[in-house]
């Protein structure tokens, strides 16, 4: 590996903890936000206990999950990965990623209620 490299790898493990921390909790702070909304709004959602997605359940809108995923980007612009793509077990629901700013999750969860309001 290059000397810079090396030296930067070095600051990080070094220097990096205070930040690492700031971001654990921040992801954490999304994180809720964004199941404690999700399950308000009718979409059953899990606590994830690693990476930076949500897996809510998407059954009781009564469309498949493909479906749900393609008319929410194309009617709220809110983007989504069908459960479909993980196998015959995640259809039934989608996967919501929130590795974005806090401000962002706030907006998406108006248009998904917007869009679940559609539903009707």
């Amino acid at each position: 590996a290059p000397t810079t490299a090396q030296d930067a790898a070095l600051v990080a493990l070094k220097a990096a903890e205070p930040d690492v921390a700031r971001m654990v909790g921040e992801y954490d702070r999304r994180r809720r936000m964004l199941v404690e909304g999700l399950n308000r709004i009718g979409l059953p959602t899990f606590e994830p206990r690693g990476a930076f997605y949500a897996f809510p359940r998407i059954a009781g809108t009564g469309l498949t999950s493909d479906d749900f995923s393609e008319r929410l980007l194309f009617e709220q612009k809110v983007a989504m990965v069908p459960g479909s793509a993980f196998g015959p077990s995640g259809e039934g629901h989608v996967r919501a990623s929130y590795a974005t700013s806090y401000e962002h999750l706030e907006e998406a969860l108006v248009r998904i209620e917007r869009f679940i309001a559609t539903l009707g």
